[in-house]
């Protein structure tokens, strides 16, 4: 994956908007990269955490900052290996998003598959798109 900067030192980093919502800590942190799609209905949101079990994924939405963390368990036991090369990095996923007003906070849904967190944003039915038939009158 491209575009991901390990971050090994605590601070908190920027979220999109420019804040600092996302919480500190001294652990390798990836961002992941995202697709957001948009239909009618609803915005679908896809992240990349391959390396990731399901009940290792915490989604929160508070206050309109939604929030991914995905935690990256060690994939081998490394006691007593000596090792002539490591370039695999392990490390967790985070990312944050301001979400405005026209998201129905109360049906987000979320499913994880071969590596792909998709979010599901349900648009509140005030700003749904809707056709109004006309009668004769």
């Amino acid at each position: 994956m491209k575009n991901e900067t390990p971050t090994t030192e605590t601070r908190a980093a920027k979220t999109e908007n420019g804040s600092a919502n996302e919480p500190t800590r001294s652990a390798v942190t990836y961002r992941p990269n995202v697709d957001i799609s948009e239909t009618e209905g609803e915005l679908t949101l896809r992240a990349d955490v391959p390396g990731v079990l399901p009940e290792d994924i915490d989604v929160q939405f508070e206050k309109g900052v939604l929030t991914l963390t995905a935690r990256v368990r060690p994939r081998w036991n490394t006691a007593g290996a000596a090792w002539r090369l490591q370039e695999y990095g392990i490390g967790d996923f985070q990312r944050t998003f301001q979400v405005g007003d026209q998201i129905d906070a109360a049906g987000i849904t979320a499913e994880y598959g071969d590596g792909i967190l998709t979010l599901h944003l349900p648009k509140v039915a005030a700003v749904r798109p809707r056709r109004i038939a006309v009668r004769a009158g």
